[in-house]
């Protein structure tokens, strides 16, 4: 979607950033070929699959927001929704679960990432299917090299693998050990599924759409979804300790397709509007976050967040959270979330913020909505229990030897010179997730596990309807011009690691860079979105960099303050434009020595 009229500076071609520097490679690539922003997102999105295999995977999801310059911003979801054949009879009556398992078969959704990439490229992009595939299909053929995490992630489920899941090994273990850091990584299969996917594509004929189009088709329709429909009759072991046969069919892939939708807006003082995904994910969060720190004070010093800005931000978070376990869904009242924004109601929470750490999980009644609890939350069941039992990791990705994660995830962002942006923040498919599917390279995703196995819930195990997912890329505007595009992995940290950058970044008066670079911090006081669903009513984990005068400030106000070290928690990347000059920004996580932003 190119505007020639808008302000371009010479031989500037755009800026990408992501968690990782091959696919930020592969979408400037894109960009210097002369393709735009949305071309750039699929590229660098494919690439991503690929490198950062157990952050997301082909079976996962995508959530995107976007804009071209004068136009409205529009949220991309290709979050696929709950089978058919999932129900809270057959997981609860039938199989005897409270919990939805958080690995193999049973919480696996519908596929949508391919369909969402696919969709994007057709409709803003200029580039065919193979121009952007090619990045992708030569990684996965030709090999890429392993990162530390990545490594650390297949030794963790090594011994699963080799014992439950045969084709994970076989793909995963190199003679019955995980690929060193560093070393080469190919997966062969995932490049012939993307090689033949384009054939029949080629073969369906017609323009440049028709074959995007006839690749949606070959995926959803065709062999694809046969070879998933196959796979997810066989019973594979899960979290529940028990084996249990999918639900997903071929059938339910067939009826889906990735949609446009409306982003819910918050106006900011400075005459800008920060869009988000509506309430069927955390997406709002955020903005409530933001409405309740508006009249509270936020103060840095140095670059760094004072103990009563990271206290108030930390209980605004509490506030948040708790209405979005007791609100958010895809099945929530669809009047409710206005309400949550409303000045009064606002005021109200906000009064709740005191001198010291809330201990308690306490929901509102926005519009007079009645909070609606699963009975584990209202009877804190998992309360005092870490969202992470295993101790992997304090910040993100956290992995259990039993294939549950808390949150990996990929982001990405994309600017091009004309001013089109996209926030991206893939997911799902991880490969400790489920068992591979041989003969497609890949495996299916488990994002259902953040559904409840209780009817008439905002986020009910409902066949047709979306788990609340977790995942909340941003963008900003002002006017009718796209300025600001970030994000982050991280699970139910998400928004928390946002409002970080953010607070930084407008408050601290910080540029990109140093606004991702400055100490953050996030707290677990509301149960996960992540089997098994914990929480720790007091906890706050924060990097060392904040100081140890900050953490025994946030102690004596009654945090449980663990020290994450002092680069941990994050990984955001972010590219903004001036639209007065065109000039272009970009900035990535230096935690990890993995995220990149390029642009020239």
């Amino acid at each position: 979607m190119a505007s020639p009229t808008r302000p371009e500076l010479a031989g500037t071609h755009g800026m990408v950033a992501s968690t990782h520097w091959l696919a930020s490679a592969a979408g400037m690539a894109v960009l210097e070929d002369d393709g735009n922003a949305f071309d750039a997102a699929v590229a660098a999105g494919f690439v991503l699959q690929v490198v950062e295999p157990h952050l997301n995977g082909p079976g996962g999801e995508l959530p995107a927001l976007f804009a071209t310059p004068g136009g409205p911003v529009r949220a991309l979801c290709g979050q696929g929704p709950v089978p058919a054949g999932a129900t809270v009879e057959h997981f609860r009556d039938e199989l005897g679960l409270e919990l939805i398992p958080g690995s193999g078969l049973l919480p696996a959704t519908v596929p949508g990432a391919w369909d969402g990439w696919l969709l994007l490229l057709r409709d803003y992009g200029t580039k065919s299917l193979d121009e952007v595939l090619r990045f992708a299909i030569g990684y996965a053929r030709d090999g890429f090299p392993v990162v530390p995490r990545l490594a650390e992630t297949i030794a963790t489920v090594r011994e699963m693998f080799r014992v439950r899941w045969p084709s994970s090994a076989r793909l995963w273990l190199r003679d019955g050990a995980a690929p060193a850091a560093g070393t080469l990584l190919r997966n062969p299969v995932l490049a012939r599924t993307w090689q033949r996917l384009l054939r029949e594509s080629d073969a369906a004929g017609g323009d440049r759409c028709d074959r995007i189009d006839a690749a949606r088709r070959a995926w959803a329709q065709g062999f694809v979804a046969e070879a998933v429909d196959r796979f997810a009759r066989g019973p594979v072991a899960d979290s529940s300790g028990r084996s249990h046969a999918g639900v997903l069919t071929g059938q339910d892939m067939a009826e889906y397709s990735a949609t446009y939708e409306k982003p819910v807006t918050l106006r900011t003082s400075d005459d800008g509007r920060l869009a988000k995904f509506g309430a069927w994910c955390q997406g709002p969060v955020l903005l409530q976050q933001l409405r309740l720190l508006e009249q509270l004070p936020v103060e840095y010093r140095d670059g760094v967040a004072t103990a009563e800005t990271v206290h108030h931000a930390v209980e605004a978070a509490k506030l948040a959270f708790a209405d979005r376990e007791a609100h958010y869904g895809d099945s929530a009242d669809p009047g409710v979330l206005p309400e949550l924004f409303g000045a009064g109601y606002t005021a109200a929470r906000r009064e709740l913020i005191g001198e010291h750490a809330a201990e308690t999980l306490r929901p509102g009644s926005p519009g007079g909505h009645a909070p609606r609890l699963p009975e584990y939350v209202s009877e804190a069941r998992g309360a005092g229990l870490p969202p992470d039992p295993s101790g992997v990791g304090l910040g993100e990705p956290t992995v259990s030897p039993n294939g549950d994660s808390k949150g990996d995830t990929v982001h990405l962002d994309v600017v091009d010179r004309w001013g089109n942006m996209v926030s991206a923040t893939p997911s799902g498919g991880w490969l400790q997730s489920s068992p591979v599917i041989e003969e497609l390279g890949f495996c299916l995703g488990t994002r259902a596990q953040m559904c409840w196995l209780r009817e008439g819930l905002p986020n009910s195990l409902v066949p047709g309807r979306r788990p609340r997912s977790t995942l909340s890329p941003s963008l900003f505007t002002r006017g009718d011009e796209p300025v600001l595009a970030f994000g982050t992995p991280g699970g139910d940290q998400q928004d928390q690691w946002q409002l970080c950058f953010w607070l930084a970044h407008v408050h601290g008066g910080l540029d990109l860079q140093a606004a991702i670079d400055a100490p953050a911090w996030h707290t677990t006081a509301f149960p996960a979105s992540f089997y098994p669903r914990g929480w720790q009513p007091r906890r706050v984990l924060a990097e060392s960099r904040l100081g140890e005068a900050t953490f025994e400030r946030l102690r004596q106000r009654g945090h449980e303050v663990t020290d994450a070290g002092p680069w941990a928690l994050g990984r955001l990347s972010a590219v903004g434009r001036d639209p007065e000059t065109g000039m272009l920004r970009g900035a990535a996580n230096a935690r990890g020595a993995q995220g990149y932003a390029v642009g020239r």
